[in-house]
């Protein structure tokens, strides 16, 4: 019965029969209650058709209310609100709902949300046509050296983008020295200038080898010559061959979700002379106390045939990228070989690196004026 009608009869006229008639013609009568004249009964639309075809061959007076649509739960199965709210989570879970970076550098999330959305990874985007993580993960680390990994944290229909940031450069001041030229420690494509004095040699684009002059620290200009020293910085892509050797079985340890633990204190339990954070006494006693940690995982994980992109090229990533050279990036791999022994795996990898090649070469003054 999609709707109800309760049906209250009275009446001078002949209640009885008029209630046979009901029944004669299969009307459907619920609840039928029949109280000093007066008759009250539940029926559906058809049975309400008849109570209103009959009600004057018997001269009886008739008061119709529907009942509300929610009695039972048949209606609501039966009704295309329950196939709407089947279907809408399930559409929905096909599309990325909510994208967000963890981190507390604000111009770093800039940045990444920033690129995210030029790549369009944005909310209602269909998750089927996300890019891969590794493709996510060099677009961002792309000419960004403050990105020394991105790790991703999917939860159903939410990506979590969390960039880990090279450590500090060392900032402490050089020791003065002789003036000197910039020249290259390794060969490379320059990729940028980052220059504190001094002037360019080579530009972007150029191949150099070893040795090669990127900036000079003379300066010349008529028959004037100034030797004022190069310093700075000159990045450029190399490949790196590097070759490895790690036990076979790995035993690992890595942050888990953030757990929050909510008590509650009976504010007379309060004990005497409890302190805030600040190591004040608090007048006022918390009723709910909030609990933040996070939740450490661990294991061990044996490597074997097939993880080597999947997993020991990461290893070996963070290892590189964890080293003195902060600012350094990785473009590239190409597997060269890997052998996987009883409780060794070993092999070689080739990487595209992008880093400082700019080396401090003192300048031969010799007999030439310093201006």
């Amino acid at each position: 019965m999609n709707k109800r009608y309760e049906v209250k009869v009275w009446g001078k006229g002949d209640l009885s029969a008029f209630l046979t008639t009901l029944v004669s013609n299969k009307t459907k009568i619920l609840s039928l209650a029949v109280d000093d004249g007066k008759a009250s009964f539940r029926t559906d639309r058809s049975g309400l058709r008849n109570v209103r075809k009959f009600r004057r061959r018997y001269r009886l007076k008739v008061a119709i209310s529907l009942l509300d649509k929610g009695l039972g739960p048949n209606w609501f199965f039966a009704s295309p609100r329950f196939l709407i709210a089947c279907l809408l989570p399930l559409v929905g879970s096909f599309f990325l709902w909510k994208v967000e970076v963890d981190t507390d550098r604000p111009e770093v999330a800039e940045r990444i949300e920033t690129k995210l959305q030029s790549s369009s990874i944005v909310p209602l985007k269909l998750l089927s046509t996300l890019p891969d993580e590794g493709e996510i993960r060099q677009m961002l680390m792309l000419e960004d050296p403050t990105l020394s990994w991105v790790r991703f944290r999917r939860v159903g229909t939410s990506l979590t983008v969390i960039p880990m940031l090279s450590p500090p450069a060392n900032q402490n001041i050089a020791k003065k020295g002789p003036p000197s030229d910039l020249v290259a420690r390794t060969g490379g494509v320059i990729t940028r200038f980052e220059l504190k004095s001094g002037e360019r040699v080579g530009y972007v684009h150029q191949t150099v080898k070893k040795g090669d002059v990127l900036a000079t620290g003379v300066l010349k200009q008529g028959d004037k010559t100034t030797i004022v020293g190069a310093d700075g910085a000159v990045f450029a892509d190399y490949w790196v061959e590097y070759s490895f050797s790690i036990p076979k079985l790995i035993d690992y340890r890595q942050q888990g979700e953030e757990i929050i633990h909510y008590s509650f204190q009976l504010p007379w339990k309060k004990e005497a002379g409890t302190e805030n954070a600040e190591g004040e006494t608090d007048g006022f006693w918390p009723l709910v106390k909030k609990e933040r940690y996070i939740k450490e995982v661990g294991g061990s994980l044996e490597l074997k045939k097939g993880m080597e992109k999947t997993v020991i090229i990461p290893l070996l990533k963070n290892k590189l990228l964890s080293e003195p050279s902060s600012k350094s990036i990785i473009k590239d791999e190409k597997i060269l070989h890997v052998t996987f022994g009883s409780d060794k795996v070993s092999g070689t990898i080739l990487f595209l690196m992008n880093d400082n090649i700019a080396v401090k070469r003192p300048i031969s003054q010799g007999d030439e004026d310093n201006g």
